[in-house]
């Protein structure tokens, strides 16, 4: 059996198991539930399918089945979007499939530095790449999250930073909200990624070293950062929350720009002005981070 095919018989599986009979439309049939969610046999009629080929399919065979059994399995299984994607992506339904050349090493163009330097001193801005590497920052984000510019080039990711930095856990007040969702996003974009080998050792890392993350990974749940928002208790700042909202680069369909803002007239974008003043004055006028 394939990675590939492993993954999806592990995703199919923990679907199922997720999925509550009720809401699936089920009406209760007397008999007692042994395992948590649907049967398979369940699955395979919501869908429209025989148990034998649902059977096939959740054991990681090598079979192809067409978008529209694939749109059925997902619809039977309760699936949201993005995990409706993560499941085309296993079973081979869309074409976002391994090049077979060698994937080569991910740098922005002089161009997007140029653009994350030119935006606006009070709006952060992150360029994120395969595995979630940071491939740039502006100054504000710098400010805002960490120095990667400053780190090692392996330690320059995002993923690796939340999990294995302790300022990351003391930064963000929801940290297991914004560590899951890495997680989760990370799993969705792995299928898709070019460099399988690389995030694979990134996972292998990051599951030896953070029982966090290797307890969401064996979860096998999928999640798109699109927006949102992130609760920060920040050591300069003090407490603030702001919205992101993500920009796929053109040209490039692996990078991704992530822009952060606060409400206008609140506390949290009085905060961000704060910080802006701080780093645009240099480092000689701001207070030391506490590393208490």
């Amino acid at each position: 059996m394939t990675s590939t095919n492993r993954e999806l018989a592990d995703f199919l599986k923990r679907s199922r198991a997720q999925c509550d009979p009720g809401q699936a439309g089920l009406p209760p049939d007397g008999r007692v539930r042994r395992v948590a969610g649907l049967r398979r046999e369940e699955v395979a009629g919501l869908a429209g399918v025989s148990v034998d080929y649902y059977a096939r399919l959740e054991q990681g065979r090598s079979i192809n089945p067409s978008p529209a059994v694939v749109e059925a399995i997902g619809q039977a299984l309760g699936l949201d979007a993005a995990s409706l994607a993560h499941l085309k992506d296993l079973v081979g339904v869309t074409v976002t499939r391994l090049p077979s050349r060698t994937p080569s090493v991910q740098r922005l163009r002089p161009g997007l530095h140029q653009l994350l330097d030119s935006l606006d001193s009070s709006v952060p801005a992150l360029i994120l790449g395969r595995q979630s590497a940071v491939l740039g920052s502006n100054r504000m984000a710098r400010a805002l999250f960490a120095d990667f510019d400053a780190m090692p080039a392996v330690e320059r990711n995002y993923t690796r930073w939340l999990f294995l930095d302790q300022d990351a856990r003391d930064l963000f007040i929801d940290w297991d909200v914004q560590a899951r969702a890495a997680v989760e996003n990370l799993r969705l974009e792995a299928v898709r990624e070019s460099d399988r080998q690389a995030t694979e050792a990134l996972v292998t890392e990051l599951r030896k070293r953070s029982d966090d993350f290797d307890h969401w990974w064996r979860q096998h749940r999928v999640h798109q950062r699109t927006h949102g928002a992130k609760r920060l208790r920040h050591p300069l700042v003090g407490e603030l929350t702001v919205e992101y909202e993500t920009l796929s680069l053109p040209g490039d369909s692996e990078t991704t720009l992530f822009l952060y803002t606060a409400e206008p007239r609140s506390a949290s974008a009085q905060a961000l002005s704060l910080l802006a003043s701080w780093t645009l004055a240099g480092p000689s006028t701001a207070p030391m981070r506490s590393r208490d």
